[in-house]
């Protein structure tokens, strides 16, 4: 057989085939599975994600020096890409964790819950590489399609079916907008491949028809990491979707999305960064405002963090500003590298607090407000303090890692000439301390009523401990991460 392409390159997808083979498999093994013993499904899931972990630098190794261009350059392997799919594999693994009494305990089948989980990461992992917007895109329907049947898997649970149609539709609309935007970049370009758009834009000057592509392009992108105004999914799918999966939108498809939003304007809009800068701007600062602001009116837990979730979005939005700006005294790319440490950060706190959530579930869609968390302290002072440690963290409060992440965002606005912006997520991270801290005073300073709804789950109380060591190691001794952050940088 001959192939319009290198043999070779099929090295630089090897974790991304490995992985969609076995989900497949799964998907296939599935069907034979009874309704109560699919704890097996779950922990082949996860031993196929560490098999890609695995592979990844493997294929780093057999395809040759690092960046390696592959299928015409169409997919791209060099550091950046493998920081992203470490990440997006982590918090894969974590979410099947979470899954394996909160699906095995509920009347519905587990197989094809697995199997859709792998197929969105297999889709995640290709947008990390993807350097043409063919690429892109297709990876990220992959990854979307994925998502709306995980955001309504609960399907005869009515919000779970609210939460999927809302998704669907929405996402629908915001990729149609995307593929529009880079119909007119294409128009204005003559390329799909970032490079050559890069190349074309340097080259030729500014246009209406172009300006309106990247317009286009950027509140597609948007709608993906939930920036105002392009946000108004999120509360309403976190909350529907089953926990789980409310824990894994709220930081796998987010940094898959960043991946690719630092590739398609960094690297193909780079040359036009002055024009879209702005947008970026406004983008962010609706979206640190509406997302703290309207996180204060929350009862429900799930609501809350995905309010909260919307104001990390503009957080991480300063440092793509900040990169867009150049680089500093030392020729550091310095917003970028803080975008990477704080997405690590984010993932860990991030998916601690959602964990506690799905520990403390009886049932279904128990135990999501506040005043359930009454009187935690007594009952479970380890789970408690857990809890503490990721509403510090989210806060931005040393020494844990969502401080040292915000650091380095907001100096890296500073730095880039953004000082309002920083000024203003230094106000909105003081707003966060009010609804965060609700939790806290209902942990601490409440007294609980009735029994505590505890579910005895040892491998969701471990990935738990993970996210606190790491939460804390990161907040402590930030330099390995700053050194691998820089070391990772786009090429």
């Amino acid at each position: 057989m001959t192939f319009p392409f290198p043999a070779s390159d099929l090295l630089v997808i090897l974790p991304e085939l490995v992985l969609t083979q076995l989900a497949l498999g799964i998907l296939l093994w599935a069907t034979v599975v009874r309704k109560g013993r699919e704890a097996t499904l779950a922990w082949v899931s996860i031993a196929s994600l560490a098999a890609a972990a695995v592979l990844i630098p493997v294929a780093a190794r057999l395809s040759g020096p690092l960046p390696r261009a592959a299928f015409g350059g169409m997919l791209t392997l060099d550091r950046f890409s493998i920081f992203f799919k470490v990440l997006v594999l982590l918090a894969t693994a974590v979410t099947i964790l979470f899954s394996l009494k909160f699906v095995g305990t509920s009347s519905y089948p587990g197989g094809e819950y697995y199997a859709l989980l792998l197929f969105s990461a297999v889709g995640m992992l290709f947008m990390a590489s993807g350097t043409h917007l063919v690429s892109i895109y297709i990876a990220l329907e992959l990854m979307a399609l994925s998502q709306y049947v995980l955001a309504g898997y609960f399907k005869r649970e009515t919000k779970s079916v609210e939460a999927a149609a809302k998704y669907f539709v929405l996402g629908a609309f915001s990729s149609g907008v995307l593929l529009y935007g880079i119909s007119l970049v294409y128009g204005a370009a003559g390329s799909l491949d970032l490079g050559d758009v890069a190349r074309s834009l340097a080259a030729t000057p500014r246009s209406s028809l172009l300006g309106v592509g990247i317009v286009l392009t950027a509140s597609g992108m948007l709608f993906k990491i939930a920036s105002a105004p392009f946000h108004v999914w999120a509360p309403d799918v976190y909350e529907g979707a089953p926990t789980p999966i409310s824990a894994f939108f709220s930081v796998g498809p987010k940094l898959a999305a960043y991946a690719i939003f630092a590739r398609i304007f960094f690297v193909g809009f780079g040359p036009r960064a002055g024009d879209w800068a702005p947008v970026l701007a406004a983008s962010a600062a609706l979206t640190m405002v509406v997302g703290n602001v309207g996180a204060l009116l929350q009862q429900n837990v799930k609501r809350m963090l995905g309010y909260s979730s919307i104001g990390h979005a503009g957080y991480a939005l300063l440092g793509l500003l900040a990169y867009a700006s150049g680089t500093d005294a030392r020729g550091e790319n310095f917003g970028l590298w803080a975008i990477l440490i704080y997405l690590a950060a984010y993932l860990l706190m991030t998916l601690g607090a959602f964990g506690l959530v799905v520990l403390l579930e009886a049932k279904g869609y128990a135990t999501e407000s506040v005043d359930d968390f009454n009187g935690l302290s007594k009952k479970n002072p380890l789970a408690a303090a857990a809890m503490l440690v990721f509403l510090l963290s989210l806060a931005g409060i040393p020494p844990t890692a969502g401080f040292v992440g915000k650091y380095f965002l907001f100096s890296a606005a500073m730095k880039a000439g953004w000082p309002s912006l920083a000024l203003l997520a230094v106000l909105m991270s003081a707003v966060s301390l009010f609804y965060y801290f609700r939790i806290a005073r209902a942990m601490y300073l409440v007294e609980g009523e009735g029994e505590l709804r505890w579910r005895e789950e040892p491998a969701v109380a471990a990935a738990v401990a993970v996210c606190v060591a790491g939460t804390l190691l990161l907040g402590i001794l930030p330099q390995p991460f700053v050194a691998l952050a820089k070391s990772c940088l786009l090429p």
